[in-house]
């Protein structure tokens, strides 16, 4: 049973130059096209109802069809049986190429569209893998598993081809990247950018543009109504390749992340001591890191009480016992306030044995205790990274 995204992606191969030579049509197997999404089944009893008397002369015959006429007549025939096709998947080139075939087709003898539908239908029940159209399709698929460099050399190889529109990698470009760009650009340049953009975006772009900025290209959208297709492309393309020229960075995560990392895992008086070095030094960074850093102290604020019993259960109850021992022998501090927020959200009999060995354990020494705290930390981050439990964001805090 073959979907409507497998028959669109038929109708694509039989529209390209490749699939543009006919050939001779055979009967196939499958009686029937199911389209899910709407309900409606391609039969090959709907192949032979009346569209158009052979009494009065078909235009065309089975064997001469090209590749693009048999597509018009599978496109005419679901259209009429009142299927709504994805046709917008395809690249706006072989719609065109569609649009003017059906605009030359005139009558198609009930035989010959009964081939048609037999002929299609057997390809598409022939086919045992489908790849993604065009170099974007297969970068987004081999995603991870080539390096970045070479991803943006084949992307801007892409760039030349006819059906690529520079745009829909735009729509998708990160805000903060996106600013800067506009910024520099020409106002007649910046308003197509922003009549490009979907309106969400479009207006998020706008607010994040100084004001007068902004209001040069509000005036200036008036002026876009003139320009042609070929220079938007020409526009998009070059915004892209603006994008491209940035270097490939060696890191997967950012300078502040890596660093809020570090500091997560250092001792209290070290990470105290380097985020006031870094404020004084750049602050805009150490905000950053701040941010990014997420200790023993920050559980109350950052993890929801309803997924402590969950953590609890990945932690040895003799670290537990070792980080609310040193917690509790730091009163009136953030320290106090997250063992007592474990404590409280945790099984109530778990929290009193716990509670019984924290009065019986000797003092713990910081080393000891820093380390078990960051031990409740790493199994909070784990649990968090593999989408086990759910954490606040600084921005919902």
């Amino acid at each position: 049973m073959a979907t409507m995204a497998d028959g669109v992606g038929e109708m694509g191969m039989l529209l390209s130059p490749a699939g543009n030579n006919g050939g001779m049509l055979t009967a196939g197997r499958s009686q029937e096209l199911a389209l899910p999404s709407h309900g409606h089944t391609m039969h090959r009893s709907s192949a032979q109802q009346d569209y158009g008397p052979a009494a009065r002369g078909a235009q065309l015959s089975a064997g001469t069809l090209t590749g693009r006429q048999k597509a018009a007549i599978i496109v005419r025939l679901l259209i009429s049986e009142g299927a709504q096709l994805p046709l917008t998947d395809l690249p706006e080139d072989l719609q065109s190429a569609l649009t003017q075939q059906m605009g030359q087709m005139r009558l198609v003898d009930r035989n010959t569209l009964s081939s048609v539908v037999d002929e299609f239908l057997e390809t598409l029940d022939q086919v045992g893998l489908s790849f993604p159209d065009g170099i974007d399709g297969a970068l987004s698929m081999l995603d991870g598993h080539i390096s970045a460099s070479a991803a943006n050399r084949l992307r801007r190889m892409s760039w030349n081809s006819a059906s690529f529109d520079p745009w829909e990698q735009i729509a998708n470009t990160d805000l903060a990247d996106l600013t800067p760009l506009v910024e520099a650009e020409s106002t007649e340049i910046g308003s197509v950018i922003v009549s490009k953009l979907q309106v969400a975006k479009a207006a998020a772009l706008l607010g994040s543009l100084p004001g007068d900025k902004a209001r040069r290209l509000a005036c200036a959208m008036s002026s876009t109504a003139e320009t042609s297709p070929d220079v938007v492309r020409r526009i998009g393309i070059s915004l892209l390749q603006q994008l491209g020229m940035r270097p490939v960075s060696a890191f997967d995560k950012p300078a502040t992340a890596r660093m809020g990392a570090i500091l997560n895992a250092s001792a209290a008086e070290l990470r105290d001591s380097l985020l006031k070095t870094l404020e004084e030094t750049d602050a805009a960074f150490a905000q950053g890191v701040r941010r990014a850093i997420f200790t023993f102290a920050d559980i109350p604020s950052r993890l929801l009480a309803r997924e402590v019993p969950r953590v609890i259960r990945d932690v040895e109850q003799g670290v537990a016992i070792r980080a609310f021992k040193y917690a509790f022998a730091n009163p009136s501090t953030p320290l106090e306030t997250s063992a007592e927020f474990l404590l409280a959200n945790m099984p109530q009999r778990m929290a009193g044995t716990i509670r019984e060995e924290i009065e019986t354990l000797a003092m713990v020494r910081a080393k000891d205790g820093e380390a078990a705290m960051s031990e409740i930390v790493d199994t909070i981050r784990g649990l968090a990274d593999a989408g086990q439990i759910a954490l606040i964001s600084q921005e919902e805090e």
